[in-house]
């Protein structure tokens, strides 16, 4: 990629996802400002706290950042974390290393790297109302650039309608676009997921899926842009329904119970195989911004 072409290719893609957080934060506190009765209906409207977050190379040197937009406490949402970020700069040895796995080559001896996305975990308050992550990103190198990203379900108790409803926005993202790879693109890319989500020492999956993919460079970045794009305004169709659906039904203390349990799951997940967590750790990224995705309580037993 030419270096003007790269520079306005990450500046288009780092503005579309700045675009999509700020849709995705207003679309949520929009959700709180709904008066709904339920046991917390008293409380104030949640709303974002909002924190920049600033990255430094080794020298000292500005490396980029993004912010942190997290959410505490609401009506609807007990936690929800929604982080932008835009960074650049040189790979560690580790990272150099697992680029060299995935085959990007001559990281060693050129190891800049620049990178941009939107993450998105929410943590509701009503046990019936399912968690969800939301995640798309482009990654560039002088060697190889790709997107990546994608978007689960994770229900305590689940609901058959909910999956339908969830996957089947997912699908929709997906049939826009045709084929990937000589494959339905929607049956590939849940398939990944499905593996990708699957919590080994439990022997389980960590919800009831959704999309997921990474390492996409077809060759026609406009096409892999289009559907990372797509992707991201699926996801507020996809869960704002089930929200509003379920937000005031009832639950009881073993619901909330279950709930709790598999916020444990869903943590253990992210800090043992999540690569998201692990790369932004090892990339010296905001250590803050790369674990909000934490819930606010959980139990293990």
């Amino acid at each position: 990629m030419a270096d003007t072409v790269a520079e306005a290719r990450k500046a288009q893609a780092a503005g579309w996802f700045r675009e999509l957080r700020d849709r995705i934060v207003a679309a949520f506190e929009g959700l709180e400002d709904t008066g709904a009765p339920g046991p917390f209906a008293d409380l104030a409207p949640g709303r974002f706290e909002v924190t920049p977050t600033r990255r430094n190379a080794e020298d000292g040197s500005d490396a980029g950042g993004g912010l942190m937009s997290v959410m505490r406490g609401g009506r609807v949402f007990e936690k929800v974390g929604v982080n932008w970020s835009e960074v650049h700069g040189e790979l560690g040895a580790r990272a150099q290393t697992a680029m060299a796995a995935r085959g990007v080559p001559g990281m060693a001896e050129d190891p800049r790297f620049w990178a941009s996305g939107i993450s998105l975990v929410a943590h509701m308050r009503n046990p019936h109302v399912p968690a969800v992550h939301m995640n798309t990103r482009m990654f560039w190198t002088p060697h190889a650039w790709w997107f990546g990203g994608g978007a689960d379900l994770n229900p305590c108790l689940e609901y058959d309608a909910d999956t339908a409803h969830f996957h089947g926005q997912m699908k929709a993202a997906c049939d826009a676009h045709g084929p990937l790879e000589g494959e339905n693109r929607y049956d590939k890319l849940k398939a990944w997921a499905d593996e990708y989500f699957f919590v080994p020492h439990r022997g389980r999956a960590r919800g009831v899926g959704g999309i997921f993919y990474d390492d996409l460079n077809t060759g026609d970045w406009e096409a892999d842009f289009a559907f990372t794009r797509a992707v991201g305004a699926q996801f507020l169709p996809a869960f704002v329904p089930l929200v509003e659906n379920r937000r005031t039904q009832d639950w009881s203390e073993e619901d909330k119970e279950a709930q709790l349990r598999h916020r444990g799951l869903y943590a253990e997940y992210n800090l043992v195989y999540d690569r998201g967590t692990k790369f932004g750790l090892e990339s010296g990224h905001d250590a803050n911004a790369v674990l909000m995705s934490l819930p606010p309580e959980a139990k293990w037993y």
